[in-house]
């Protein structure tokens, strides 16, 4: 016997599910577009996905250096950086080209979450505004001439 009390929970029930089906594709999407091969997928980021690949951060996905950590940051910032490469990548751009001083806070940022240590330890850490300006070639190799660097022969 079909009563008021199941009907009632036949849409709760449909509603939990799809909810759950959506943070499952949601959550997916996220990690998928954070990882080297989608972001290599561009012609733009090939070298740097290549060059990453090789450096000492190859194990990190590429958003845990270019997005911020917490979600509700991460997806506006992740959608503007997205729109900007697809009209980067469109209009035959190559890297580098310059990167937005928002870009830069996000990277130094996460470079200080991951190596507070580092950061308590060196007593030099403010000489520059940014990690990146003493060791800008730790996940790209940037600052060797593109005949030295390893991508150059693969």
């Amino acid at each position: 016997m079909v009563g008021p009390r199941n009907s009632c929970l036949k849409p709760l029930v449909y509603g939990v599910a799809l909810g759950l089906v959506l943070v499952a594709v949601f959550s997916y999407g996220m990690s998928t577009t954070d990882q080297r091969p989608f972001c290599a997928s561009c012609h733009l980021m090939q070298e740097a996905a290549v060059t990453h690949r090789m450096g000492t951060h190859a194990d990190q996905s590429c958003n845990e250096c270019h997005a911020p950590s917490a979600l509700s940051a991460k997806l506006p910032f992740k959608a503007q950086v997205g729109l900007h490469d697809i009209v980067a990548n469109s209009s035959g751009k190559d890297l580098p080209y310059p990167v937005s001083k928002d870009m830069r806070v996000v990277i130094n940022e996460n470079c200080k979450r991951c190596h507070a240590q580092t950061n308590v330890d060196v007593a030099t850490m403010d000489v520059k505004t940014y990690c990146v300006d003493c060791h800008r070639n730790v996940a790209h190799m940037r600052a060797k001439q593109i005949s030295t660097r390893m991508v150059a022969y693969d």
